[in-house]
């Protein structure tokens, strides 16, 4: 995730919407790239942002009651912590799901 990479249209968000490694996206300064990107969608194309926090299916009502209760916090660490814990929720979903295939697969053959 090096800065090379945000060109164009990519960003870190894409980076850690494309992470499957719950340690990577747990890091501080994953976190903050992703803090900062937020806050600079906020100022500057608040639309996109919502456009995005939908599409990743951040609780909107979540978000705004992190909002509400945390009026000095940084909004854009609150909404990338946010993106970040749906990504992991998304992650040991997906694990689930393999290994539940897995265990499915071997029963049938007799």
């Amino acid at each position: 995730m090096k800065k090379e990479n945000q060109h164009h249209d990519h960003s870190v968000l894409d980076d850690v919407i494309a992470c499957n490694e719950m340690a990577v996206l747990n890091d501080d300064f994953i976190i903050q790239q992703l803090a900062d990107y937020i806050n600079q969608l906020i100022l500057t194309n608040f639309e996109r942002l919502v456009q995005l926090l939908y599409r990743i299916d951040v609780s909107e009502a979540k978000l705004k009651y992190l909002l509400k209760e945390n009026p000095v916090e940084d909004a854009g660490r609150i909404i990338a912590l946010l993106i970040i814990e749906r990504q992991i929720q998304k992650i040991k979903f997906k694990k689930e799901m393999s290994e539940n295939e897995r265990d499915d697969g071997g029963e049938e053959r007799l």
